[in-house]
């Protein structure tokens, strides 16, 4: 970028709320069952104020929900998002469903290969509907993408004029605009009224080109699944993963990392037959700590890692190494 020129700015469409069509200008519930979106282009006509922000090269990846997404996409995503940040675009804004939304940034914050911004959004009403979020939130995704604080700071998620961490954000709420919380640490800053990005912290753990994850000729990652506990919850669906295949699993234990009886005796056997087991919480917030019984038996804790994204890392982690205290350090670090 040149002084006195725009940013370059890549805007990858994936579907989503933000770009769904309802039947009416009330519709804020059925347009997803309705599957039809509009294209990036669209979705950018609504906004020409950002013709004044970036010079804006726009695609369309896929158009779905994001209940649809799942490690296929990511894979593309992350490989196009390097492909793009290797030439002059200054950053990449990536709109998206926010039922998933949350998982795609932590993914795309491990395997990211640049400092440069990359930004996801979303909406939670349609740009068909009253009061939609849609246009501004892909507004401000573009402000906080062009904006040279946002180098170096991992993947952002930005929504209702705030920028979020991808690895603490969380989605809290089924409709409200504001759903999507950090967790107790707070969140990064705000794309805000007056037209300024403003930072007040940066991740600390960490990410992108920092990590070892370079995806680019993946086609695939090792399965891992998750199982959520429950007062009075036995082993079954523990023996059902460990009978599946799959690569790894992560627990979703109570309060800090404990877990019924059942599950946890299920856990063990799967540990002993070489399935790595992570253990972490369905609570929003908080450590899951090593304790000398999870050491003996082989587990690996998630740090503050909610279930769904601690089976990202595992993921990635069983993708380049196979050693527990190797898989263990990882959730140290990133």
């Amino acid at each position: 970028m040149t002084s006195g020129s725009l940013p370059k700015i890549a805007v990858v469409a994936t579907g989503g709320s933000i770009a769904g069509v309802g039947p009416d200008r009330l519709d804020y519930i059925l347009y997803p069952e309705l599957g039809e979106h509009l294209t990036i282009d669209q979705s950018l006509a609504r906004i020409p104020e950002a013709n004044d922000i970036a010079e804006i090269q726009a695609e369309d990846m896929v158009s779905v929900g994001s209940t649809a997404i799942g490690v296929p996409d990511w894979l593309n995503l992350a490989r196009r998002i390097n492909e793009l940040l290797s030439g002059d675009t200054f950053g990449v804004v990536v709109t998206h469903g926010t039922a998933t939304l949350e998982e795609t940034a932590y993914f795309l914050h491990l395997t990211v290969r640049s400092k440069k911004p990359v930004v996801i959004t979303g909406a939670m009403r349609p740009p068909t509907a009253i009061g939609t979020d849609a246009d501004l939130n892909l507004l401000d995704a573009i402000k906080v993408a062009s904006s040279t604080g946002s180098i170096a700071q991992g993947v952002l998620v930005v929504l209702n004029n705030e920028i979020h961490c991808a690895r603490d954000v969380y989605k809290s709420n089924t409709f409200r605009v504001e759903t999507f919380k950090p967790n107790e640490l707070g969140f990064l800053g705000y794309s805000d009224s007056d037209g300024k990005v403003v930072f007040y912290r940066s991740p600390i753990r960490k990410h992108t080109a920092d990590t070892p994850f370079n995806v680019d000729q993946m086609n695939d990652l090792p399965r891992v699944d998750i199982v959520y506990s429950y007062a009075g919850a036995d082993g079954l669906l523990v023996n059902a993963v460990r009978n599946s295949g799959s690569k790894g699993l992560v627990l979703a234990g109570f309060g800090g990392g404990t877990f019924p009886p059942l599950i946890m005796n299920a856990a063990i056997e799967a540990v002993q037959e070489g399935i790595p087991v992570v253990l972490a919480s369905r609570s929003t917030a908080g450590r899951v700590v090593l304790t000398p019984e999870k050491v003996k038996h082989g587990f690996v804790v998630s740090d503050n890692l909610m279930p769904q994204k601690a089976r990202i890392l595992l993921m990635l982690s069983l993708a380049f190494v196979d050693d527990r205290g190797k898989i263990q350090e990882m959730f140290e670090q990133y």
